[in-house]
């Protein structure tokens, strides 16, 4: 392990998180609240720390796989305990324990809350809670990729792969660097023009800019406690619902889109499964609530919100979904564990990961049939080859270990089975919101303190795709090669 390089991203990850600090401290001062000194202090302690530790680049800047997956790991780690100091400090919330699973869900974009009345914090607050759902959502690291080259040497692509939602990474360009640049240009644009549309529905700018950041990074929160209930008009929830699936989606999609390879885009197999998922439960859960809102166009609307909130793993509602009937809940856990598509800002298990795991399922039973035959499991006409097959298979088992794990931990609180069921797949698949206590209309404020850091290490683990997070518990990845 090449402690000395993963120490020097730390140090990056550590300015830049100080730097970014720096914009909740300018809306503190435009609104003439005293949390911006919280903002200050916190960021300058970040930027001269960080300053400090990349001053001295390391000699050595080989990186293989286990040095990429623990610096992104121990990344994710900095960014959310340093980021929970200012609301703890502030005394905005008052318990380090919340204030860091607060940050902890912004940052993974769980958009899970311990917040009772969002709308008593400070602006400078609730802008950073936002903020850190864009900052988590396309991955700090990757976003270091693209400011720094040669962060980790020739092996940068080990650092996106730990970083990156998916089975597997593949550069849809030759230079590493510029692909970076050029997913968070297709980012930005996206969050632009989705706040410029909230604009022109009659959002206010503060509003447009926090919603837009929430919904880019997948992440859920709203400056309201009512979320996007509090905008009723028609208009911003479809518009948000459209940008909530559009950020779901592989962002190589766009990229083949940008570089004209418009058939390459639309012959997408996962594109087409995760679009199918969404039209299917939307329709499904649309029929089963007609009757709570007498009227099919409007249940469809209320459906189509929410079914693009959990599949692309925001959680964002417009009403309380704990009165809808157990159908659509049980639709709704569904997506909610498929998620969205791999190289999206979203979570959850992955299109991508079920198209193999049916695909390889299917080659089992026509080599049962067939055993002479050939099978070959192939996505988008390209052979998958054993080992992402195989790692496929092994992800399913550790996700369904964890959800039966910390479900067992959870239920210890003695709340009823839907609570502790549904909020360790809200937290794991980074969604957020579940049923009962933790609904949309809930929240997480009554769990212990230990549960809470059991959901802080779901959404980590979620967020980084499992591996990454789970490889700096064993000892054995921390020896000397």
């Amino acid at each position: 392990m090449n402690k000395r390089l993963i120490f020097y991203i730390q140090g990056w990850v550590m300015l830049v998180e100080g730097i970014a600090m720096m914009l909740p401290t300018v809306v503190g001062l435009w609104y003439h609240e005293k949390g911006f000194l919280w903002f200050l202090i916190t960021g300058i302690v970040l930027m001269a720390a960080g300053g400090a530790i990349v001053a001295f680049k390391p000699k050595n800047v080989t990186m293989y796989i286990k040095d990429g997956f623990a610096a992104t790991a121990l990344s994710w780690i900095v960014l959310s305990f340093a980021g929970a100091v200012p609301l703890r400090v502030s005394g905005a919330i008052p318990h380090y324990v919340d204030a860091l699973f607060e940050n902890i869900s912004g940052f993974t974009t769980t958009g899970a809350t311990i917040l009772e009345d969002i709308e008593k914090l400070e602006h400078c607050m609730l802008f950073w809670r936002s903020f850190s759902h864009f900052l988590g959502g396309m991955g700090v690291v990757v976003f270091l990729l693209a400011l720094i080259p040669k962060l980790g040497g020739n092996q940068n692509i080990n650092l996106m792969k730990a970083e990156s939602t998916g089975p597997s990474v593949s550069k849809s360009m030759p230079n590493l660097r510029t692909y970076a640049v050029v997913l968070y240009g297709i980012y930005i644009g996206l969050t632009v023009l989705e706040a410029a549309l909230l604009l022109i529905g009659g959002m206010g700018i503060f509003d447009s800019v926090t919603t837009a950041f929430s919904t880019a990074g997948t992440g859920g929160f709203i400056v309201y406690n009512d979320s996007v209930g509090h905008f009723h008009s028609h208009y911003l929830q479809t518009v948000i619902a459209v940008f909530m699936m559009l950020f779901g989606v592989n962002f190589s999609v766009y990229i083949l889109i940008l570089s004209k390879k418009f058939s390459q885009a639309v012959k997408n197999e996962e594109l087409w499964v995760y679009l199918g998922i969404t039209a299917t439960a939307t329709i499904a859960v649309a029929v089963s609530i007609t009757k709570i809102y007498h009227n099919f166009f409007e249940a469809l609307h209320q459906s189509f919100f929410y079914i693009t909130s959990v599949g692309s793993s925001t959680g964002m509602a417009i009403t309380d979904t704990n009165v809808w009937p157990e159908f659509a809940k049980t639709v709704i856990l569904l997506v909610t564990c498929i998620g969205a598509c791999a190289g999206s800002t979203g979570g959850g298990f992955k299109v991508a990961r079920m198209l193999i795991l049916f695909k390889g399922i299917k080659k089992e039973f026509a080599l049962i049939i067939h055993p002479r035959t050939v099978h070959v499991v192939k996505v988008d006409k390209k052979k998958v080859t054993h080992e992402v097959t195989r790692s496929v298979s092994v992800y399913f088992v550790i996700y369904l270990a964890l959800i039966i794990v910390t479900t067992i931990l959870i239920s210890l609180n003695g709340y009823d089975f839907m609570t502790s069921f549904s909020s360790v797949l809200a937290t794991l698949n980074n969604t957020g919101p579940g049923f009962n206590l933790v609904g949309s209309a809930g929240n997480y404020a009554h769990f212990s303190v230990f549960s809470k850091l059991v959901f802080c290490f779901n959404m980590l683990a979620g967020r980084l795709e499992l591996y990454p997070f789970l490889l700096i518990f064993f000892p054995a990845a921390w020896k000397k090669r």
